[in-house]
């Protein structure tokens, strides 16, 4: 570990200078090379020292400033560093005595400064180069949010979605270059959207009204909010799925056939910071899962096309595994080889031959069996009746 930290991410604002603490103007001064996106470079005087511009794509100036250790560096950054800042992307190549980090206020806290809402209860993102859709399941009437956006033509994007959605009755605060001399906040409606030359850096706040499909909170969406080709795990079903497989923030869950993506999609629906990877067979329907999980905002699902247990080499552990109707003997055996101890796994039976299998497992390993038998209404000649479906042996247990 280094005595001193030879970097110092310096986070800066549209006041440049002048809006820096007195310990970061200090770090500037005493450093012997200051890097930054020339924006930020721009927002302070010259000192003597080395220059360096970072560069586009992000990534490439990693090895560039690693290549800098043993001198003085100030890294010059927006706002925040590690609220969806460069802070967190660069401290993961650094020992923790190697850097410190100076933040002055976030575009989020300016904007809340503006607005008078509340940080708490106001969902914030930052979708640079997220896709907008995640922002699908923060959008219920009467809610906020807070969005950071790569440029103009992004918040007309953000305005024709809230349309597409049925939230174009949104009303949309444009937040442009906030904290500095060019400063400027615009309302509009996001279906009647019609704002121009809308400056850089730039963020959008959302109070979101209209007649669209607000995303429930608790699993079993409908099941035409997916497309599938019959392969789906349909939605009691999968309510039930997901009560056993219990997602915790942190954790990853294998969705093995994966069909539809459903299980994978709601699993990360739970909470922003679960991970999931759906493992399908087939183009089709893996390409469905994509498409499926960017529509709703589930677009950080890993897809791997290919068979298990051959597919799951070198995919990092997970804490639940889900198995929603080819398990074999075979598999079973691979997953209790690679999984680690307290990882939970649900595995659904339709056949004969899987459920057998099941009901063994269960003998040798323990664990919960249970039987689920759900029926529907519908038409029956001129009047109703209930239409069964195959009923479902599901295996839980904690490995």
């Amino acid at each position: 570990m280094a005595e001193t930290p030879w970097l110092t991410i310096i986070g800066i604002g549209e006041d440049g200078a002048a809006g820096l603490a007195p310990a970061s103007r200090a770090a500037l001064e005493a450093a012997e090379v200051v890097v930054g996106p020339p924006r930020h470079l721009a927002l302070v005087p010259a000192t003597g020292a080395e220059r360096l511009e970072w560069p586009a794509p992000f990534a490439e100036g990693i090895p560039r400033l690693l290549a800098l250790r043993g001198r003085r560096v100030a890294m010059l950054v927006s706002g925040d560093p590690f609220w969806f800042g460069a802070g967190s992307v660069v401290a993961r190549h650094l020992a923790p005595g190697e850097w410190r980090a100076l933040p002055a206020p976030s575009t989020f806290a300016l904007a809340a400064a503006r607005l008078g809402w509340p940080l708490e209860t106001t969902a914030c993102l930052g979708l640079h180069a997220a896709p907008l859709a995640r922002l699908r399941p923060h959008l219920v009437p009467g809610q906020r949010a807070l969005v950071l956006l790569r440029d103009g033509a992004a918040v007309a994007e953000l305005a024709r979605a809230l349309t597409a959605w049925g939230f174009g009755g949104s009303r949309l605060t444009v937040l442009e270059a906030l904290g500095g001399p060019r400063e400027r906040l615009r309302q509009a409606t996001a279906g009647l959207f019609d704002l121009a030359d809308i400056a850089h850096p730039v963020a959008a706040g959302v109070e979101v009204a209209g007649e669209g499909w607000a995303l429930p909170r608790t699993p079993g969406l409908p099941d035409d909010l997916f497309d599938h080709d019959g392969q789906i795990t349909k939605a009691p079903m999968r309510a039930l799925t997901l009560a056993a497989l219990a997602p915790r923030p942190g954790e990853r869950l294998w969705d093995i056939g994966a069909g539809s993506g459903s299980v994978a999609i709601e699993w990360l629906l739970a909470h922003p910071a679960t991970e999931a990877v759906a493992i399908e067979a087939e183009a089709a329907r893996a390409a469905r899962i994509r498409a499926n999980a960017a529509a709703l905002g589930a677009d950080r699902l890993a897809v791997i096309e290919g068979r298990a247990p051959a597919a799951l080499a070198g995919l990092p552990a997970p804490q639940a595994v889900f198995v929603g109707g080819g398990m074999s003997a075979a598999l079973l055996e691979a997953l209790r080889a690679v999984l680690a101890p307290g990882t939970r796994l649900v595995a659904h039976a339709v056949t004969l031959e899987t459920e057998a299998l099941l009901i063994a497992a269960q003998a040798a390993h323990g664990g919960r069996l249970l039987r689920i038998a759900l029926a529907e209404a519908a038409p029956l000649g001129r009047r109703t009746g209930w239409a069964p479906a195959r009923p479902v042996v599901q295996w839980s247990v904690t490995l």
